[in-house]
């Protein structure tokens, strides 16, 4: 579905809504980078149409972007000058540990098995893993489940996540390398749109996670 959806993807991004998505999940990407500054290297796992990927690259990381749709990864290859590659999340094309983080933005909920691709994250991953997934228990879960958005060809497919959910999944994946989840969340209703909270409300939930080495 992601290869039909490839050529008018970032067109979102133009939208009303798209711009107010992108700056808020742009700030809360930056606010749980903060707990890795000494990271070099990340790699982005669905990375569509390379569009995090690109915002990652201009915060100094050596960022590689990772995506199993050809058409999407043509399309990021025609807007962008990076890394990319042809991968499927559940089987990393990677060594272990060969990247300081591993990222998943909104992935996890299009994934056959969202374990099994965080396992793999933590397989690759030095350091840890940042995830940013759409929050089933906010007013877009409830469209996207039985509103508007439940027709739409992309968000209708989307198994949203509760922050419960998310937080089992990373520490059963993560197993005895986890030190610690930090989850934080934005994109809350009308003038609150902007702020990020630890408080896992908003329209996505994004969460940090520390691993050993």
């Amino acid at each position: 579905m992601f290869d039909r959806a490839a050529e008018g993807y970032e067109a979102w991004y133009s939208t009303r809504r798209g711009q107010l998505a992108d700056a808020a999940e742009r700030r809360l990407l930056q606010h749980l980078l903060q707990g890795f500054e000494d990271s070099l290297s990340a790699i982005e796992i669905g990375c569509g149409t390379a569009h995090f990927t690109a915002f990652l690259a201009t915060r100094g990381l050596k960022v590689i972007g990772v995506d199993r749709a050809h058409a999407m990864l043509l399309e990021a290859r025609r807007r962008v000058s990076l890394s990319l590659i042809l991968g499927d999340a559940h089987h990393l094309p990677f060594r272990a540990l060969s990247v300081d983080l591993a990222i998943f933005v909104t992935t996890l909920e299009f994934l056959e098995d969202p374990v099994c691709a965080i396992r793999e994250a933590v397989r690759v991953a030095r350091q840890g893993i940042i995830t940013i997934v759409l929050n089933r228990y906010s007013l877009g879960g409830l469209s996207r489940r039985w509103g508007p958005q439940s027709r739409a060809p992309l968000l209708g497919k989307a198994r949203d996540y509760s922050s419960r959910q998310l937080r089992g999944e990373l520490k059963d994946a993560g197993g005895s390398r986890v030190v610690s989840i930090l989850m934080a969340s934005t994109l809350f209703p009308c003038s609150l749109a902007e702020n990020i909270s630890r408080i896992t409300l908003g329209e996505v939930i994004g969460c940090a996670v520390k691993l050993k080495p």
